[in-house]
């Protein structure tokens, strides 16, 4: 799941929304959000199966040396279904190119990476693959020759697919048309380019093993496990990633920075200050699926999950994962003390924004109006620590996705050309501080930088 996002309303439209995700997956690989299946050009190649290449010095077609993939309609439709659920045509479909035919660039701290062809053409993407070697890809974080994957993607995720699952996307994989499209040769500053240190990375951060129910709890809520731990790999977004890439256990779930997007993915935790702890099943329920609930909107990275992913899950499924995130333990305890002292003349400037700008929505008090204009009294996406959020959509404005249920989502103009860094860090101050709220004041230095920088 890459960032339930709860803000005011607004970031940039989801075709510049969709390419977040796969960018934000930060460090090793620098994520909301989501590969399948993240290769060197070099692996899928020609060369990319040695077993193959010596059925060809033999004599034999590649085609006879790969398992069939198992294509019957139902598996091929359970199949997309779970590479729906798995977000993958995020990071495998380029903007204006073909599904899954790669391309995507990702930019991250140590170069650009670029997601790789998946479809079955035999030159160019997995057409030359075993279902075995698709599993065992899936499972181990390696390409058939061997070669480590990097983070990007979701390995430590992906190793708890089950080898039915696996087996399922595998097959429907199959059945897209096939794109001769080469991959592009990913572009990592030295020493990053040196896929060897993948190894001490791995011993660190990387478990395999498939999931493993827990006999103690229900069977809905060892099915929202494995969605949000596996095939979701919400922990990609929604967990503080350290200098080496990596995460430890407790800071799973608890929020962090997306530091190449500049969003910030709240806690999923039952943290009452920024996280899911005052949330109804219901209210998760509705965000994950329609987009919108009367807690909030999704917005930036967030909103491409919902568009490609979780608008097409099933209700039970969707359920499923509420039910076991709102078991997630806060670990951490409030973030957030009292309103800081806020300069008068600030205060008042953020005010008269406010009135003139914002409150015809918003509500003169913040209460909001019905699902299509959030509170933002009270609104714990407003009040936490980090203020990126409130600040870039101020700046960008925007729409929530589009999806079955909210197909017709009302959004919000970007302020970012009406509003200097000095009246912009006052309005978001004014609505972090206001109403009892009890974030902390901006500055119109953080203001500036996140207008300096990229909008994904």
């Amino acid at each position: 799941m890459k960032p339930i996002l709860r803000s005011l309303r607004g970031v940039s439209r989801i075709m510049t929304a969709r390419r977040g995700v796969a960018r934000g997956i930060t460090l090793a690989l620098a994520s909301g959000a989501c590969a399948l299946v993240l290769f060197t050009t070099a692996s899928l190649g020609p060369n990319a199966l040695p077993r193959v290449n010596e059925a060809r010095a033999a004599g034999t077609s590649a085609a006879n040396m790969t398992d069939a993939a198992d294509t019957r309609p139902d598996i091929v439709k359970r199949g997309e279904y779970l590479a729906r659920a798995g977000d993958c045509v995020a990071c495998h479909t380029a903007p204006r190119g073909k599904l899954f035919g790669g391309g995507l660039a990702m930019e991250t701290p140590f170069g650009t990476l670029y997601s790789p062809n998946i479809t079955p053409d035999a030159q160019y993407g997995i057409g030359t693959w075993s279902e075995e070697a698709f599993f065992q890809m899936m499972r181990t974080g390696r390409t058939p020759d061997g070669k480590l994957l990097y983070p990007a993607m979701p390995i430590a995720q992906y190793t708890k697919v089950t080898r039915e699952d696996s087996n399922a996307i595998f097959a429907y994989l199959k059945t897209v048309p096939p794109v001769r499209e080469p991959n592009h040769k990913h572009t990592l500053r030295f020493p990053f380019n040196q896929r060897k240190l993948l190894y001490g990375w791995r011993t660190l951060y990387f478990r395999e093993g498939e999931f493993k129910p827990d006999p103690t709890k229900s069977v809905e809520w060892n099915r929202g496990a494995y969605l949000v731990e596996g095939l979701g790999h919400c922990t990609m977004c929604h967990t503080k990633i350290n200098m080496l890439g990596g995460s430890s256990q407790s800071e799973q779930f608890a929020g962090g920075l997306i530091p190449v997007q500049n969003w910030y993915a709240p806690s999923l935790t039952s943290d009452k200050d920024g996280g899911l702890g005052d949330w109804s099943v219901k209210d998760i329920v509705d965000l994950l699926q329609a987009g919108i609930s009367d807690r909030g909107a999704v917005y930036g990275p967030m909103a491409e999950v919902t568009y490609h992913s979780l608008q097409y899950m099933t209700d039970d499924d969707v359920r499923a994962m509420a039910a076991y995130l709102k078991t997630l333990p806060d670990n951490r305890g409030r973030k957030s003390g009292p309103s800081a002292p806020t300069n008068n003349n600030v205060f008042a400037l953020g005010e008269k924004i406010y009135a003139d700008k914002c409150a015809l929505c918003h509500g003169a008090k913040g209460e909001g109006q019905l699902q299509h204009y959030p509170p933002l009294a009270g609104n714990q996406s407003i009040e936490m620590d980090s203020a990126v959020n409130p600040i870039r959509i101020v700046l960008n404005g925007g729409f929530p996705p589009g999806t079955m249920r909210n197909p017709e989502p009302y959004g919000m103009p970007p302020f970012g050309q009406e509003l200097n860094d000095t009246d912009a860090a006052a309005v978001v101050t004014y609505i972090r501080t206001a109403w009892g709220n009890h974030g902390q004041p901006v500055t119109s230095r953080e203001v500036n930088e996140l207008r300096k920088a990229p909008l994904h």
